[in-house]
């Protein structure tokens, strides 16, 4: 395979992609980043945990798989997850990526970082896979199965979890609220998989609504059409079937939205797109082999970094900056058959190690299915 470039221009219908407002203004022009490069320096060697990060920062392991911690037994197979405030605490919420009794849970942090409690939110699905926080504090857990669901979850644990059919039946990763158009980015994780939005007849409320499906349109570019029937009979033509233009991505994983633009990877050939929602255009941000392999899941801080967990390669979480720098900053050790899962941030928020962090928006969050789920304590940001 000839090596794919870094930051290219074309689009994926027809035309050039420039990105708007502020953020990734001048990606565009970058270069390519060797490791190493990026605004928190190289990594060192592993600490105790088995994690490298750069100097001033170190990791601590909150809960390990079938193994208690405050009051519950922590779930296998941890996937997507997402931090959310909670009085002078905070809670973190973990998807559980196993058949039949998958669901989702959620830890309790002190002020000082210390485990307050951990308690269920879902119960009884099936391989909740990714998925992704709304603006009014409820997590969208996705069942990444043959006619998948989305659930609406309550972090906080005090109300039960709704499925929301309207959201279209089928093999769901990752969820994205983008409130300036109130829609809801789902992405598929197929080989021949679908990027779509969810137009909720009331923001706020995601049990009625629209499914679309982005296509190719007609002038080169692309476009939203609507799903003729999201729910997919078992024996009936899937959602990625049913519109004849659909533009098909080759294993949609994570999905994040940032000032106007909706990020999301495909690990089926590597790369990072950018959906431009004031624009209407998409284009690939990466298309590299390395430092970035086995693109998954993917957060962002208010500074407009991205950050994007590794499913296999070197087990690395790598930044991915406006200026469009690539580079490690967690790499994990001894997890050769698992993938990194579950990186959350937010200003005040997501935790994952101290340290000194250069840049406006929190730390992150994750954990190792079948091994360690890691958090940490606040960051001194």
């Amino acid at each position: 395979m000839e090596r794919r470039t870094f930051l290219r221009s074309a689009s994926a219908g027809a035309g050039a992609v420039a990105f708007s407002g502020t953020l990734w203004q001048g990606a565009a022009a970058a270069g390519t980043a060797p490791a190493g490069a990026g605004p928190y320096g190289p990594l060192r060697a592993p600490d105790a945990n088995g994690v490298a990060l750069p100097e001033g920062f170190r990791s601590r392991v909150v809960a390990r798989s079938s193994l208690p911690v405050g009051g519950l037994r922590w779930h296998p197979a941890p996937d997507g997850g997402a931090c959310y405030p909670d009085g002078d605490g905070w809670v973190y919420v973990s998807n559980s990526e196993v058949p039949l009794v998958g669901g989702a849970s959620a830890i309790r942090f002190r002020a000082d970082g210390s485990v307050d409690r951990a308690y269920r939110i879902l119960e009884g699905t099936n391989l909740n896979c990714a998925g992704g926080a709304t603006p009014w504090r409820t997590w969208l857990s996705c069942e990444e199965i043959h006619r998948g669901r989305v659930f609406e979850t309550d972090p906080y644990g005090r109300r039960e979890a709704v499925a929301h059919h309207a959201m279209g039946r089928f093999k769901h990763e990752a969820a994205a609220c983008d409130p300036d158009r109130r829609v809801v980015y789902l992405t598929e994780d197929e080989s021949d998989g679908c990027f779509y939005r969810y137009v909720p007849q009331v923001w706020g409320d995601l049990s009625r609504g629209r499914l679309e499906v982005l296509c190719e349109s007609a002038g080169g570019g692309v476009e939203w059409r609507e799903v003729p029937d999201p729910s997919a009979p078992l024996f009936g033509r899937q959602t990625r079937r049913q519109v004849d233009t659909a533009r098909h991505f080759d294993g949609g994983e994570g999905c994040h939205y940032a000032h106007g633009v909706c990020w999301f990877t495909t690990k089926g050939d590597n790369r990072v797109w950018a959906y431009d929602a004031e624009r209407g255009e998409l284009s690939v941000v990466y298309d590299r082999d390395s430092p970035l392999d086995g693109v998954d899941n993917i957060t962002g801080t208010s500074a407009g970094d991205l950050y994007v967990a590794e499913d296999g390669g070197n087990m690395e979480i790598n930044v991915i900056t406006p200026e469009g720098v690539v580079a490690p900053v967690v790499r994990l050790d001894g997890h050769g058959d698992s993938e990194i899962t579950g990186p959350a941030s937010g200003s005040g928020t997501g935790r994952a190690s101290t340290g000194p962090f250069p840049r406006q928006g929190g730390a992150v969050a994750c954990g190792a299915p079948g091994a360690a789920g890691r958090a940490g304590d606040r960051p001194r940001v």
